[in-house]
């Protein structure tokens, strides 16, 4: 209790107009155990040929990974593409293609079993090639998801005097990579 009442006079005299302060209590890294455990399975298919590659990414929102589930938000898959890209074609849902980086870039405001077609997907992309074949990359996939977590953890506490206003739950990804051909 010491470091907690040290902590929350600091954060006063540094905000001495707010009405409440949040202070983290647990933050911990979660190693996950396979496809169940993950909130959102992929499967990454490449096709390179000389003059063209073909990428189609594949993803299922997995609600039974979390405690409660909720929908991941701010989902964003990115993924280079090497082979003197001159050309994108058929890209599906609409991507942001980066020249000067050579990568694309979906992006998809939430997904969970309200989404179309129950958080079930895919993105497609064609690569007209200028230097090709391309070499299939790793696929960088980062979401958040707020009001639930993946282990289960919660928390509560044991003496009396004391009191939670507020329990967030919160997790983020940091980056799932898949090379499949």
């Amino acid at each position: 209790m010491p470091s907690l009442i040290s902590h929350l006079k600091k954060v006063a005299e540094q905000k001495p107009q707010a009405t409440y302060y949040n202070v983290d209590m647990l933050k911990y890294q979660v190693s996950t155990n396979g496809l169940q455990s993950a909130p959102l399975n992929l499967a990454v298919s490449w096709r390179c040929e000389p003059t063209s590659t073909d990428l189609r990414i594949d993803y299922k929102y997995n609600g039974e990974a979390m405690s409660t589930p909720m929908a991941l938000n701010n989902v964003q898959f990115l993924i280079p593409i090497d082979g003197g890209v001159s050309k994108l074609q058929a890209v599906l849902p609409p991507a942001v293609w980066n020249a000067e980086q050579q990568r694309i870039l979906w992006k998809i405001p939430d997904i969970s079993k309200k989404s179309e077609n129950g958080g079930v997907g895919s993105l497609l992309a064609r690569f007209q090639l200028t230097e090709g074949p391309s070499k299939p990359a790793p696929l960088a996939v980062q979401f958040t998801s707020e009001g639930s977590n993946l282990s289960g953890c919660d928390i509560e506490l044991a003496g009396p005097g004391y009191r939670f206003s507020l329990v967030k739950k919160r997790f983020a990804a940091g980056q799932f990579l898949y090379i499949l051909k």
